[in-house]
């Protein structure tokens, strides 16, 4: 029996907790803060640089986005054209509606096979549709040989990040983890020596394993092969060495070509490492033929809905263009103080607050799209320029007119609209307001201001300027 998309949270996640409660306790976790900012302040740095050595880039970008919105106009040309040329190459193609069927159809294939070990690649489509879970269910030894996919395993927890799982985890929580779980202790708490310890631990599996799971960056539709990425190589291993190799895919991964899948490849890459390509990217099209010194007896292919069609119903349509690459993530503000825990969905950040009202349903996760400042940078970054604010706001204008907020959210709202529609009542108010909160402000900033604790609970809040913005900028200005 599969689990559903809220049944896959840890019990570490709480689930039971509200995004505000999750988020609260993550705003009081002072380590965490600093395991996010380690990561994303160097993947921001990396990522400016790689574009600004890229002069193309801007176009690169264009064609990228039409690409896509050309694949997802003719979804049903491409799909069919991909399944004719996999299966000619011999791999075997499933479709799932469902991440229930999904990992069913995983589950079934596993059995047939007599697998005892699995090892996985690490696959955001297999953690949206709760697969980890569906094959430790089904009595398998699943082995993650991700780094970070392994560290998450070991600590009985979820990822936290689509790039870098273990964002939220300290080196020093992680050599704690080693240390606790390999045979071979690492030889110190230097990340070559732990690198050298889960190397050693995860060897064995990668050899005895009888089944590899992966996923893919890239479904290519004239030729019917996968394209992997990683930094690694544990996705090679992963596919080559097991006899049985298993793909599960989204339907929005495919592309027309090989030469459309490089264009992708190269915003990807920037986008998700800052490194002009991955030190893998492999392209796999079938099972071993005669003559081949390695690869797998048997080639699936699973291909996935899981919303998908529904996104283009729900008016997020755009969202299918999405590579993967946790650009948004890195440069949004909100995630960047609560890290991808809070979010209490598989997919967290801008990508993750449009996305999983389609997977939970609006009224379970209201609050995610209300959790953005809506300042454009996640657009700004998105290698295919997907309009994540307007996608966002197009939830709230949905959980409005729904009547999901509450009464007490909704009468503010309609306090404030009352004096934002009256342009002299709100100079009026605004110019009391901004004197008020100058008074409370030392140094630049207020510790503490009525009515606001949850901000000034964790983090100052700005002094106001001396004059307003009307007073500034407005017809009336000196």
């Amino acid at each position: 029996m599969t689990r559903t998309h809220a049944e896959t949270l840890e019990p570490g996640d709480a689930p039971d907790l509200s995004f505000k409660e999750r988020a609260a306790r993550a705003l009081a976790d002072p380590d965490l803060k600093i395991a996010i900012d380690r990561t994303t302040r160097t993947a921001r740095q990396k990522r400016e640089a790689a574009v600004a050595e890229w002069p193309g880039f801007s176009d690169a970008r264009d064609l990228g986005r039409r690409i896509k919105d050309h694949v997802i106009e003719n979804l049903a040309h491409y799909l069919a054209e991909f399944e004719r040329n996999a299966q000619a190459s011999g791999a075997v193609v499933h479709y799932a509606e469902t991440a229930g069927e999904a990992c069913d159809i995983v589950v079934d294939i596993c059995r047939k096979a007599g697998a005892k070990t699995i090892t996985r690649s690490k696959s955001m489509l297999g953690e949206e549709i709760g697969l980890p879970h569906a094959l430790d269910d089904a009595g398998f030894n699943r082995v993650e040989t991700d780094l970070a996919e392994h560290i998450v395993q070991l600590a009985h927890d979820r990822p936290s990040h689509i790039i870098w799982p273990a964002l939220h985890k300290k080196r020093e929580e992680i050599a704690a983890l080693f240390r606790a779980n390999h045979r071979l202790a690492p030889d110190s708490d230097e990340v070559p020596d732990m690198v050298a310890s889960a190397r050693r631990e995860l060897r064995g599996s990668f050899l005895s394993a009888d089944v590899g799971i992966s996923g893919a960056n890239f479904l290519v539709a004239d030729t019917g092969a996968i394209c992997t990425v990683t930094n690694e190589g544990n996705a090679e291993l992963t596919t080559t060495v097991p006899r049985v190799h298993i793909v599960t895919a989204g339907i929005e991964k495919l592309v027309p070509s090989l030469p459309h899948a490089f264009v992708l490849l190269r915003l990807l890459v920037r986008s998700a490492t800052g490194a002009d390509f991955t030190q893998y990217t492999t392209f796999h099209c079938g099972p071993k033929r005669d003559g081949d010194r390695d690869g797998p007896r048997e080639f699936h292919i699973v291909l996935v809905d899981n919303g998908r069609a529904k996104m283009i119903e729900e008016g997020v349509r755009d969202m299918l263009r999405c590579l993967r690459c946790g650009a948004c993530m890195n440069h949004c503000v909100v995630f960047n103080e609560i890290g991808g825990h809070a979010y209490g969905s598989v997919y967290p950040g801008p990508m993750g607050s449009v996305m999983t009202p389609i997977f939970d349903g609006l009224p379970a996760s209201r609050d995610l799209p209300s959790a953005c400042t809506l300042n454009g940078r996640c657009q700004e970054v998105c290698p295919v320029a997907i309009p994540l604010p307007a996608m966002l706001r197009g939830w709230r204008e949905k959980s409005w007119a729904q009547g999901l907020e509450p009464r007490t959210q909704r009468g503010m709202l309609g306090m404030w609209a009352f004096v934002a529609s009256r342009p002299a009542l709100y100079r009026l108010g605004t110019r009391i307001a901004m004197k008020a909160l100058r008074l409370l402000g030392r140094d630049g900033w207020i510790e503490s201001l009525p009515l606001a604790s949850g901000w000034t609970r964790h983090r100052d809040f700005p002094k106001p300027a001396a004059r307003t913005f009307f007073e500034q900028y407005g017809p009336d200005r000196k």
